[in-house]
């Protein structure tokens, strides 16, 4: 996610990182490079576009970008609402971590560490599944190194961790340790927590449907490459200037739809759960008093990942 302090005039026109122009600049040159060659070829009369009128361009212009409008916001809502499950898993396990440590330990961290390190383990866990990586270290340090093999070898290592933070309850519960009814709070954490689970799994499997926006790459691109056309008998050699700045609209568009669609990847404009993961991580150990805390996430070049 991009993480930065307001730009002035100067950098809004010409900051490129975390824009869209980098991965559209190929296709802008593209549509520029046809518009020179239409203008040309108008001004050497060995074409003729005149017939060709530039209201059907408009009104195909204010429907495409009605509907890229559309489909946008259907890919905001999907990172929206991945930032609100993960906003949610954090309260969930921090209050799991509150209640294992006041309630389950009476105020001893260290019998509570068990069930609390694996509320770190979690989200770091939950990250690698969504992002397709292998579990990585910063959730196998918190967990049992007995437990490392079977986690590592998982089709899913988050859904295991939940299954182990119960168990540590029934434990907890047959041990005394706990009144039944704090039992069924610390249990109702887990089970938010498998619900976030399930909600990330789902924005991951099931996208906008291809259809959908296979329609809106079709339309943007055959408007952009004949929109020279219907330009170039009243813009003359403006055409191209015209041209870039149109595509520019529509091809950012249809590429920021792509990067919102997914809000669990890598992109500059991805939600930063690494950040996430990291900042739970730092308020379980300092709930369980561990010195030496590892420092907050920062951004990396206006990044925060």
């Amino acid at each position: 996610m991009i993480v930065r302090s307001r730009l002035d005039l100067w950098q809004l026109l010409f900051r490129m990182r975390g824009s869209v122009i980098p991965r559209i600049k190929g296709r802008i040159a593209a549509v520029v490079a046809l518009s020179i060659v239409v203008v040309v070829l108008q001004d050497a009369r060995w074409m003729n576009a005149a017939p060709l009128a530039a209201l059907p361009f408009s009104l195909i212009g204010i429907a495409l970008s009605i509907f890229a409008g559309f489909r946008n916001s259907a890919s905001y809502d999907r990172w929206w609402e991945g930032r609100k499950v993960w906003g949610q898993a954090l309260v969930d396990i921090r209050s799991l971590t509150r209640q294992a440590i006041t309630y389950g330990a009476h105020g001893d961290a260290m019998q509570a560490r068990p069930l609390t390190l694996r509320c770190a383990a979690f989200l770091h866990a939950l990250r690698d599944r969504l992002r397709g990586d292998p579990l990585g270290p910063a959730a196998l340090a918190h967990l049992p190194e007995p437990e490392h093999g079977v986690l590592a070898a998982a089709r899913n290592p988050p859904n295991l961790i939940l299954r182990a933070m119960s168990s540590d309850i029934a434990v907890w519960l047959a041990q005394g340790r706990i009144e039944a009814q704090m039992a069924v709070a610390m249990e109702e954490r887990v089970v938010a927590l498998s619900g976030a689970l399930a909600a990330c799994e789902r924005l991951k499997s099931t996208p906008i449907p291809y259809t959908y926006s296979l329609l809106l790459h079709r339309t943007v691109y055959l408007f952009c490459l004949l929109l020279p056309f219907g330009l170039v008998a009243t813009a003359g050699a403006w055409t191209p200037l015209a041209v870039a700045i149109v595509s520019y609209t529509f091809f950012g568009l249809d590429a920021l739809g792509d990067e919102l669609e997914m809000p669990f990847g890598c992109g500059v404009n991805a939600l930063p759960i690494d950040a996430m993961a990291g900042t739970v991580e730092i308020d379980v150990l300092e709930l369980l008093g561990q010195p030496g805390l590892p420092p907050d996430p920062q951004p990396v070049d206006g990044i925060l990942l």
